[in-house]
């Protein structure tokens, strides 16, 4: 009997740690794929370095995670800082093979799916600053911004005695809608507020190069993200479940969304709308997969193609220069994806979670707006601080005639196409 019960263990340690691992490999495709994706939407002569900036990176987060960064965004602090930032105990992911939590994982595949969430969130930020950026302090950026801002802000949410998470103020976000989404969105915006526009931004506009780089790149985030949320439930169970079948709804009915707002507007559908639409969707239901029905992420679906595109056109009517609209899809999505949580969430779907306002919880909702709230004004603070030591180093952005000439050729030494066919 004690051995078939060992034996059983055993599989069910070995079946979470396959499914933690694969859905950790699904997150990391999602970088490239977000480079892809972006690159769509760029000029030509821009396309490598657009690349290039998610690709640098997923290198540069991969190592300061491994030397400390899992240590103090996921190992338990010390004394009045213990809410904010963990230790350094586990420094070069020397627990990778002790187990975690009840033992059906081990800290190795834990830290290993941690690890994609950190590379994507610096990456998506660099939608806000292609096509001007020096690409030396966008590296510099990414090491300051990943150690100062995420990896706190991640112990915050998920890390034991977060300020923000279960054993703090009871925010719920399950996959990221603080610490990735918002995130990503408020230092997107500060970033272009502070590195500044495009030359000729907004008398001229350049449509996209590539519309089926984008409609290619947005699949594979869609695909990626059932990594994205199923897997964060750590466990290969119900739960992975549900929250893969809130993600693919909110997905499609935001993608559906936005086609009949854009029907409506301009009387017929269009590709890059189709996809913008479905990122959205999949934003918004980010923070909620784990705790509401799939009709809950069908509601939050609709309503993330509503609010996103009409803050994308409001931005598009400032003049603020967030090239690839980080702000209006990631960070407004995320937003809505935390307050609808604190409404529609049900601890009859996870018990682990919390009722929301429509469940006769309304101080769900309050503690939502509370940690929303304290995200932004933590993000956008921290950005700019490490905007303005970055820019006492190096250069945000490169020259006028750089610019002009595309970033590739200046950054990298290369171009993506035939300079004759370059645009």
């Amino acid at each position: 009997m004690p051995i078939s019960l060992f034996a059983a263990d055993t599989a069910l340690r070995s079946a979470n740690n396959g499914f933690v691992l694969l859905s950790a490999a699904l997150v990391l495709m999602m970088t490239p794929a977000l480079a892809l994706f972006y690159a769509g939407f760029v000029r030509s002569r821009n396309v490598l370095n657009t690349m290039v900036m998610s690709f640098a990176a997923m290198g540069l987060v991969s190592v300061l995670w491994v030397l400390f960064g899992y240590s103090l965004a996921f190992s338990p602090g010390q004394g009045a800082l213990a809410p904010f930032i963990g230790g350094l105990q586990w420094a070069g992911l020397s627990n990778w093979s002790a187990p975690y939590g009840d033992g059906q994982l081990s800290h190795g595949a834990v830290a290993f799916f941690q690890l994609t969430f950190a590379i994507i969130t610096p990456a998506l930020i660099s939608g806000a600053v292609v096509e001007r950026m020096n690409f030396r302090a966008w590296l510099l950026f990414v090491l300051l911004w990943s150690t100062v801002i995420y990896l706190p802000l991640a112990h915050m949410v998920w890390g034991p005695g977060g300020f923000l998470g279960p054993d703090g103020l009871g925010a719920l976000d399950f996959a990221g809608g603080l610490v990735v989404e918002m995130a990503s969105g408020v230092g997107a915006a500060v970033a272009a507020a502070v590195v500044g526009g495009r030359r000729h931004h907004p008398a001229q506009v350049a449509p996209p190069h590539n519309v089926p780089f984008i409609l290619l790149g947005a699949g594979l985030l869609w695909f990626g993200w059932f990594g994205f949320n199923g897997g964060s439930g750590l466990v290969a169970g119900n739960l992975a479940s549900l929250a893969c079948l809130t993600t693919n709804s909110a997905g499609a009915a935001a993608a559906l969304g936005w086609m009949l707002i854009e029907t409506l507007q301009r009387g017929k559908p269009t590709a890059v709308g189709v996809a913008t639409g479905a990122v959205a969707g999949l934003v918004a239901i980010t923070p909620a997969a784990g705790y509401v029905s799939p009709i809950g992420a069908l509601l939050i679906g609709f309503a993330a193609a509503i609010v996103c595109n009409t803050a994308l056109q409001l931005k598009n009517r400032s003049r603020l220069d967030d090239s690839l609209d980080v702000l209006p899809v990631h960070g407004v999505a995320g937003l809505l994806g935390i307050l609808l949580t604190g409404v529609l969430a049900l601890k009859a779907v996870n018990p682990a979670g919390a009722d929301g306002l429509l469940a006769g919880n309304p101080s769900q909702l309050l503690i939502q707006l509370k940690a929303a709230g304290f995200t932004a004004l933590w993000v956008g603070v921290g950005t700019y601080a490490v905007l303005q030591l970055v820019k006492a180093v190096l250069p945000l952005r490169v020259s006028g005639n750089e610019e002009q000439q595309g970033l590739d050729i200046n950054a990298h030494g290369e171009e993506a196409y035939n300079s004759e066919f370059t645009v």
